[in-house]
């Protein structure tokens, strides 16, 4: 007699896409740990944010010099559609920055806590300039953090427990410990070029936006255009509109170099 067993084919379900809630948390909780700074050294991001400091200054005083010296050649609106411009850079500074810097002080004088958990993967290369990724399972579930490449060398590539020191605000991995043998050893794969271009995209988009804004809206200011109301409303159009048209073009290179690297990760 001979028995027949049918075999079910179990398709696996396609992950659901993050809802606007579920990615506005995770655009909170990204702020929250320090934005584009986390993972970076206290010290490291407190200069970073003492030079954003000056920068912001040298905007200010850019600004009163426009309000000054304007005002007799080309009349009051067109002074104050010309400084207008150089708000953003300061707005950008702080929305960039700030997260960061005032986690960095916090961090200056707060202890390192110890993090344990199983080895999951490790790479020397992650979205953050100058730093690679690490993943560990917790008893809270999965983590990952952004390391040092210097300090993944010694992470092999069997799975074992390891030891993270870690800031408990901008979550800047200190050490990192390896426990059990290391049987297995790590191979880095070849660092694709658009992670190159990923890495650096966060970077200049706020300084491109920027530059574009203080050059459309100062180069129409300085122009000699009549009547002053109409010179001023222009300038702004130009700052705005020049600006508008450098956060497509990035919106769009984004869009474009996320789906490459999606394309880079092996299909189970």
């Amino acid at each position: 007699m001979q028995v027949r067993q049918q075999v079910r084919k179990i398709q696996p379900k396609a992950a659901a896409a993050p809802t606007k809630g579920q990615t506005k948390r995770q655009r909170e909780r990204f702020v929250q740990a320090g934005g584009m700074l986390q993972g970076y050294a206290p010290d490291f991001v407190l200069r970073v944010g003492y030079i954003s400091i000056g920068v912001a200054a040298g905007c200010l005083v850019i600004m009163a010099a426009l309000l000054i010296f304007l005002p007799p050649v080309y009349g009051l609106p067109v002074a104050i559609a010309a400084a207008v411009a150089w708000v953003l850079p300061i707005a950008l500074l702080a929305s960039f920055i700030g997260p960061g810097f005032r986690l960095a002080l916090k961090d200056r004088k707060a202890e390192a806590k110890l993090v344990q958990g199983q080895l999951k993967g490790a790479a020397s290369v992650s979205t953050a300039i100058g730093l690679g990724m690490l993943m560990i399972q917790t008893r809270g579930g999965d983590e990952q953090y952004l390391v040092l490449p210097a300090r993944l060398k010694q992470v092999p590539g069997n799975q074992v427990s390891v030891v993270l020191t870690v800031t408990p605000n901008l979550r800047h991995v200190r050490s990192v410990g390896v426990m059990g043998q290391r049987i297995v050893n790590r191979v880095e794969p070849p660092v694709p070029a658009v992670m190159r271009r990923v890495q650096l995209l966060p970077l200049l988009t706020p300084v491109a936006l920027a530059l574009a804004a203080v050059i459309g809206d100062d180069a129409v200011a300085l122009a000699p255009i009549s009547p002053a109301p109409l010179h001023a409303a222009l300038a702004v159009i130009a700052g705005a509109a020049l600006a508008g048209t450098v956060y497509l073009v990035s919106y769009l290179l984004q869009k474009r170099m996320m789906e490459q690297v999606q394309a880079l990760v092996p299909k189970i």
